[in-house]
């Protein structure tokens, strides 16, 4: 059986959980800039999520008619890329952390 959530709905369970987690704010507080960029001649957007101690990740989007193309919607969709990536390595720094 799948339950399905909307996005609100798993953000109030999750954020219902009484122990330390990984939180959507907490790392969208260590984001230190955001980049985007378009590729020559294509509908491939790309973000860069620069974290506040350097590190870096990126995604991607692209769009396969070009008369779809939308400059914001690709944002949108290479951003969440790029965001979806932090969650194990935030993951993996509070496992070290309980850890220690």
């Amino acid at each position: 059986m799948s339950i399905t959530m909307t996005e609100a709905q798993l953000d109030s369970a999750i954020a219902a959980r009484p122990y330390e987690k990984v939180t959507k704010e907490g790392m969208e507080a260590k984001i230190a800039k955001v980049d985007y960029m378009v590729l020559p001649n294509s509908t491939v957007t790309v973000c860069s999520i620069t974290m506040k101690n350097g590190y870096s990740v990126r995604g991607e989007s692209a769009c396969v008619d070009p008369r779809n193309y939308n400059m914001e919607i690709g944002q949108n969709i290479a951003y969440k890329d790029a965001f979806s990536k932090l969650w194990a390595l935030e993951g993996y720094l509070l496992a070290e952390k309980r850890a220690a």
